[in-house]
Protein backbone atom coordinates (compact mmCIF):
# COMPACT_ATOMS: atom_id res chain seq x y z
CA UNK A 1 0.00 0.00 0.00
CA UNK A 2 1.41 3.38 -0.97
CA UNK A 3 0.47 6.53 0.87
CA UNK A 4 -0.51 9.32 -1.47
CA UNK A 5 1.23 12.41 -0.17
CA UNK A 6 -0.89 14.68 -2.34
CA UNK A 7 0.01 17.05 -5.13
CA UNK A 8 3.39 18.71 -5.02
CA UNK A 9 1.88 22.12 -4.34
CA UNK A 10 0.71 20.86 -0.93
CA UNK A 11 4.38 20.84 0.12
CA UNK A 12 5.61 23.91 -1.71
CA UNK A 13 5.76 26.19 1.32
CA UNK A 14 7.75 25.52 4.48
CA UNK A 15 5.99 25.67 7.83
CA UNK A 16 5.32 29.26 8.82
CA UNK A 17 5.14 30.67 12.35
CA UNK A 18 1.39 30.03 12.66
CA UNK A 19 1.92 26.38 11.66
CA UNK A 20 4.71 26.11 14.23
CA UNK A 21 2.23 27.33 16.83
CA UNK A 22 -0.18 24.66 15.59
CA UNK A 23 2.48 21.98 16.18
CA UNK A 24 2.83 23.19 19.76
CA UNK A 25 -0.94 22.89 20.17
CA UNK A 26 -0.74 19.31 18.85
CA UNK A 27 2.11 18.41 21.18
CA UNK A 28 0.24 19.51 24.32
CA UNK A 29 -3.32 18.54 23.38
CA UNK A 30 -2.90 14.85 24.22
CA UNK A 31 -1.89 15.85 27.77
CA UNK A 32 -4.35 18.70 28.38
CA UNK A 33 -7.80 17.56 27.22
CA UNK A 34 -10.24 14.75 28.02
CA UNK A 35 -10.90 12.11 25.38
CA UNK A 36 -11.88 8.47 24.91
CA UNK A 37 -11.49 6.51 21.69
CA UNK A 38 -10.73 3.25 19.93
CA UNK A 39 -7.67 3.23 17.68
CA UNK A 40 -5.98 0.71 15.39
CA UNK A 41 -2.23 0.18 15.22
CA UNK A 42 -0.76 -1.49 12.11
CA UNK A 43 2.88 -2.45 11.61
CA UNK A 44 3.92 -5.01 9.03
CA UNK A 45 1.42 -7.83 9.40
CA UNK A 46 0.63 -6.91 12.99
CA UNK A 47 -2.73 -5.28 13.81
CA UNK A 48 -3.77 -4.20 17.31
CA UNK A 49 -7.01 -2.58 18.46
CA UNK A 50 -7.01 -0.57 21.70
CA UNK A 51 -9.18 1.83 23.65
CA UNK A 52 -7.57 4.85 25.30
CA UNK A 53 -9.27 7.03 27.92
CA UNK A 54 -7.60 10.21 29.12
CA UNK A 55 -8.77 12.55 31.87
CA UNK A 56 -7.14 15.67 33.32
CA UNK A 57 -8.18 17.04 36.72
CA UNK A 58 -6.70 18.91 39.69
CA UNK A 59 -4.53 15.89 40.50
CA UNK A 60 -2.97 15.70 37.05
CA UNK A 61 -3.17 13.23 34.16
CA UNK A 62 -4.96 9.88 34.29
CA UNK A 63 -4.95 7.43 31.40
CA UNK A 64 -6.36 3.98 30.74
CA UNK A 65 -5.21 1.85 27.80
CA UNK A 66 -7.10 -1.38 27.08
CA UNK A 67 -6.22 -4.04 24.51
CA UNK A 68 -9.43 -5.11 22.76
CA UNK A 69 -8.13 -8.11 20.80
CA UNK A 70 -6.58 -11.31 22.18
CA UNK A 71 -5.36 -11.50 25.78
CA UNK A 72 -7.09 -8.80 27.84
CA UNK A 73 -4.42 -6.36 28.95
CA UNK A 74 -4.89 -3.03 30.63
CA UNK A 75 -2.64 -0.18 31.67
CA UNK A 76 -3.71 2.56 34.05
CA UNK A 77 -1.49 5.61 34.42
CA UNK A 78 -1.76 8.13 37.21
CA UNK A 79 0.74 10.85 36.21
CA UNK A 80 4.06 8.92 36.17
CA UNK A 81 2.81 5.91 38.13
CA UNK A 82 1.67 2.95 36.02
CA UNK A 83 -0.43 -0.08 36.99
CA UNK A 84 -0.36 -3.08 34.63
CA UNK A 85 -3.12 -5.70 34.51
CA UNK A 86 -3.49 -8.95 32.55
CA UNK A 87 -6.77 -10.88 32.37
CA UNK A 88 -8.13 -8.76 35.22
CA UNK A 89 -5.21 -9.52 37.58
CA UNK A 90 -2.78 -6.86 38.71
CA UNK A 91 0.65 -7.71 37.32
CA UNK A 92 2.80 -4.93 38.74
CA UNK A 93 3.20 -1.24 39.34
CA UNK A 94 6.10 0.80 38.05
CA UNK A 95 7.25 4.33 37.35
CA UNK A 96 7.00 5.32 33.73
CA UNK A 97 10.27 5.96 31.95
CA UNK A 98 10.56 7.99 28.74
CA UNK A 99 8.09 6.42 26.34
CA UNK A 100 5.74 8.15 23.96
CA UNK A 101 2.43 6.52 23.10
CA UNK A 102 -0.36 7.43 20.70
CA UNK A 103 -1.84 10.01 20.61
CA UNK A 104 1.00 11.73 22.55
CA UNK A 105 3.69 11.26 19.87
CA UNK A 106 4.94 14.80 19.38
CA UNK A 107 7.69 16.21 21.64
CA UNK A 108 7.14 19.31 23.75
CA UNK A 109 10.19 20.98 22.19
CA UNK A 110 9.01 21.49 18.61
CA UNK A 111 11.80 23.83 17.48
CA UNK A 112 14.44 21.08 17.30
CA UNK A 113 12.39 19.05 14.82
CA UNK A 114 13.05 21.55 12.03
CA UNK A 115 16.78 20.78 12.23
CA UNK A 116 16.14 17.17 11.18
CA UNK A 117 12.87 17.33 9.25
CA UNK A 118 11.31 19.63 6.67
CA UNK A 119 7.94 20.25 8.32
CA UNK A 120 5.17 21.14 5.90
CA UNK A 121 1.40 21.48 5.96
CA UNK A 122 -0.67 19.12 3.82
CA UNK A 123 -4.34 18.66 2.93
CA UNK A 124 -7.25 18.70 5.38
CA UNK A 125 -9.22 15.50 5.94
CA UNK A 126 -11.85 13.92 8.17
CA UNK A 127 -10.81 11.31 10.76
CA UNK A 128 -13.25 9.56 13.13
CA UNK A 129 -15.83 12.25 12.42
CA UNK A 130 -13.50 15.19 13.17
CA UNK A 131 -12.14 17.75 10.74
CA UNK A 132 -8.36 17.37 10.69
CA UNK A 133 -5.35 19.43 9.62
CA UNK A 134 -2.36 17.38 8.48
CA UNK A 135 1.38 17.96 8.67
CA UNK A 136 4.21 16.07 6.95
CA UNK A 137 7.70 15.56 8.43
CA UNK A 138 10.20 14.85 5.62
CA UNK A 139 13.65 13.78 6.87
CA UNK A 140 16.68 15.79 5.80
CA UNK A 141 18.74 12.58 5.46
CA UNK A 142 18.19 8.87 4.80
CA UNK A 143 18.73 7.90 8.45
CA UNK A 144 15.13 8.39 9.59
CA UNK A 145 11.62 7.89 8.25
CA UNK A 146 9.10 10.38 6.91
CA UNK A 147 5.94 10.86 8.99
CA UNK A 148 2.54 12.37 8.47
CA UNK A 149 0.13 13.39 11.22
CA UNK A 150 -3.51 14.47 11.25
CA UNK A 151 -4.92 16.44 14.21
CA UNK A 152 -8.38 17.68 15.19
CA UNK A 153 -8.66 21.24 13.86
CA UNK A 154 -10.37 22.45 17.05
CA UNK A 155 -8.45 20.80 19.92
CA UNK A 156 -5.19 19.80 18.23
CA UNK A 157 -5.56 16.17 19.40
CA UNK A 158 -3.67 13.75 17.17
CA UNK A 159 -6.14 11.58 15.23
CA UNK A 160 -3.87 9.66 12.89
CA UNK A 161 -0.14 9.14 12.44
CA UNK A 162 1.74 7.20 9.78
CA UNK A 163 5.39 6.34 9.15
CA UNK A 164 6.62 6.08 5.55
CA UNK A 165 9.76 4.79 3.89
CA UNK A 166 11.76 6.78 1.33
CA UNK A 167 9.46 5.59 -1.47
CA UNK A 168 6.34 6.86 0.30
CA UNK A 169 5.09 3.41 1.26
CA UNK A 170 3.20 3.21 4.54
CA UNK A 171 5.01 0.97 7.06
CA UNK A 172 3.31 1.91 10.34
CA UNK A 173 0.01 3.55 11.27
CA UNK A 174 -2.06 4.67 14.25
CA UNK A 175 -5.60 5.89 13.58
CA UNK A 176 -8.69 6.57 15.69
CA UNK A 177 -11.77 4.71 14.47
CA UNK A 178 -14.08 6.06 17.18
CA UNK A 179 -13.44 9.11 19.36
CA UNK A 180 -15.17 11.36 21.89
CA UNK A 181 -13.55 14.62 23.02
CA UNK A 182 -14.88 16.54 26.01
CA UNK A 183 -15.79 16.31 29.68
CA UNK A 184 -18.33 13.45 29.54
CA UNK A 185 -15.72 10.75 30.19
CA UNK A 186 -16.16 7.90 32.71
CA UNK A 187 -13.78 8.42 35.65
CA UNK A 188 -14.53 5.38 37.85
CA UNK A 189 -11.28 3.67 36.82
CA UNK A 190 -9.06 6.52 38.05
CA UNK A 191 -6.82 5.39 40.92
CA UNK A 192 -7.87 7.21 44.14
CA UNK A 193 -5.32 9.73 45.34
CA UNK A 194 -5.42 8.13 48.81
CA UNK A 195 -4.30 4.77 47.42
CA UNK A 196 -0.57 4.43 47.89
CA UNK A 197 1.54 2.81 45.21
CA UNK A 198 2.93 0.30 47.71
CA UNK A 199 -0.50 -0.82 48.89
CA UNK A 200 -1.77 -1.28 45.34
CA UNK A 201 1.37 -3.16 44.33
CA UNK A 202 0.92 -5.66 47.15
CA UNK A 203 -2.65 -6.56 46.17
CA UNK A 204 -3.05 -9.88 44.41
CA UNK A 205 0.64 -10.83 44.72
CA UNK A 206 1.75 -9.07 41.54
CA UNK A 207 5.05 -9.89 39.88
CA UNK A 208 8.07 -8.11 41.38
CA UNK A 209 9.12 -4.88 39.76
CA UNK A 210 12.17 -4.85 37.51
CA UNK A 211 15.04 -3.09 39.23
CA UNK A 212 15.88 -0.02 37.16
CA UNK A 213 18.83 2.15 38.16
CA UNK A 214 19.05 5.51 36.42
CA UNK A 215 22.68 6.50 35.98
CA UNK A 216 23.72 10.02 36.92
CA UNK A 217 26.99 9.71 35.02
CA UNK A 218 28.06 7.81 31.90
CA UNK A 219 28.62 4.04 32.14
CA UNK A 220 31.73 4.18 30.00
CA UNK A 221 29.97 3.01 26.84
CA UNK A 222 29.47 5.49 24.04
CA UNK A 223 28.02 5.73 20.54
CA UNK A 224 30.25 7.47 18.02
CA UNK A 225 27.93 7.57 14.99
CA UNK A 226 24.52 8.76 16.08
CA UNK A 227 22.49 10.42 13.29
CA UNK A 228 22.47 14.24 13.54
CA UNK A 229 19.87 15.55 15.95
CA UNK A 230 19.69 12.48 18.19
CA UNK A 231 20.50 13.14 21.83
CA UNK A 232 20.66 10.91 24.86
CA UNK A 233 17.44 10.99 26.89
CA UNK A 234 18.58 8.70 29.67
CA UNK A 235 20.98 5.90 30.59
CA UNK A 236 20.19 3.13 33.06
CA UNK A 237 20.90 -0.37 34.28
CA UNK A 238 17.89 -2.67 33.97
CA UNK A 239 16.84 -6.31 33.47
CA UNK A 240 16.76 -7.48 29.86
CA UNK A 241 15.93 -10.85 28.26
CA UNK A 242 15.92 -12.56 31.67
CA UNK A 243 19.65 -11.99 32.26
CA UNK A 244 20.95 -12.55 35.78
CA UNK A 245 22.93 -9.32 35.60
CA UNK A 246 21.33 -5.99 34.65
CA UNK A 247 22.33 -4.54 31.30
CA UNK A 248 23.21 -1.01 30.23
CA UNK A 249 20.34 0.67 28.36
CA UNK A 250 20.81 4.00 26.58
CA UNK A 251 17.87 5.86 25.00
CA UNK A 252 18.30 8.44 22.22
CA UNK A 253 15.71 10.53 20.37
CA UNK A 254 15.46 13.22 17.70
CA UNK A 255 12.00 14.20 18.93
CA UNK A 256 10.08 11.82 16.67
CA UNK A 257 12.21 8.71 16.27
CA UNK A 258 13.75 6.76 19.14
CA UNK A 259 16.81 4.48 19.32
CA UNK A 260 17.70 2.19 22.24
CA UNK A 261 21.13 0.63 22.76
CA UNK A 262 21.52 -2.38 25.09
CA UNK A 263 24.91 -3.61 26.35
CA UNK A 264 25.06 -7.09 27.94
CA UNK A 265 27.44 -9.99 28.59
CA UNK A 266 27.53 -12.20 25.51
CA UNK A 267 27.99 -15.51 27.39
CA UNK A 268 24.42 -15.32 28.72
CA UNK A 269 23.00 -14.85 25.22
CA UNK A 270 24.73 -17.59 23.20
CA UNK A 271 21.53 -18.20 21.22
CA UNK A 272 21.72 -14.71 19.70
CA UNK A 273 23.85 -14.05 16.63
CA UNK A 274 25.02 -10.90 14.95
CA UNK A 275 22.65 -9.59 12.33
CA UNK A 276 19.62 -7.51 11.41
CA UNK A 277 15.91 -8.17 11.83
CA UNK A 278 12.80 -6.03 11.82
CA UNK A 279 9.09 -5.62 11.36
CA UNK A 280 7.28 -2.55 10.12
CA UNK A 281 9.14 0.60 11.14
CA UNK A 282 11.17 -1.09 13.91
CA UNK A 283 14.54 -2.72 13.31
CA UNK A 284 16.90 -4.66 15.57
CA UNK A 285 20.63 -5.06 15.03
CA UNK A 286 22.83 -7.38 17.13
CA UNK A 287 26.62 -7.22 17.16
CA UNK A 288 28.93 -9.37 19.27
CA UNK A 289 32.18 -7.71 20.32
CA UNK A 290 34.51 -9.95 22.37
CA UNK A 291 32.45 -10.86 25.46
CA UNK A 292 29.78 -8.20 24.88
CA UNK A 293 26.54 -8.22 22.91
CA UNK A 294 25.39 -4.86 21.56
CA UNK A 295 21.69 -4.65 20.59
CA UNK A 296 20.26 -1.59 18.84
CA UNK A 297 16.49 -1.18 18.53
CA UNK A 298 14.88 1.74 16.74
CA UNK A 299 11.98 2.96 14.61
CA UNK A 300 14.49 3.97 11.97
CA UNK A 301 15.74 2.50 8.65
CA UNK A 302 18.02 -0.58 8.74
CA UNK A 303 21.05 1.52 7.74
CA UNK A 304 20.63 3.60 10.90
CA UNK A 305 20.60 0.76 13.46
CA UNK A 306 23.62 -0.80 11.72
CA UNK A 307 25.51 2.51 11.74
CA UNK A 308 24.73 3.04 15.42
CA UNK A 309 25.51 -0.55 16.43
CA UNK A 310 28.85 -0.64 14.62
CA UNK A 311 29.95 2.55 16.40
CA UNK A 312 29.25 1.45 19.99
CA UNK A 313 32.44 1.06 22.02
CA UNK A 314 33.69 1.05 25.58
CA UNK A 315 35.61 4.24 26.24
CA UNK A 316 36.26 3.61 29.93
CA UNK A 317 35.25 5.69 32.90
Amino acid sequence: MMLQLGVATAFADPLLDKEADWLKTMSFAAHQINYCGVFVYQSGGNVEVSRVTHVVDKDGEHERLEGLVGVKRELIRDNDQVWLYSEGHKVRIEKRQVKKAFPALLPEQISTLKDNYAVMKAEDDEIAGYHAHSVVFLPRDNLRYARKMWADSDSGLLLKAVVMDDHGFLIEQYVFMQLSIGDNIDRKWIVPESTSATAVAQEGNPLPLPQVELLDGPSGWQVDALPPGFRKILEMRRPFRGNKEPVIHMVFSDGLAGISVFIEKAESTTYIHSGLSGQGAAHVYNRIVDDTLVTVVGEVPPLTVIQVGDSVRYAGK
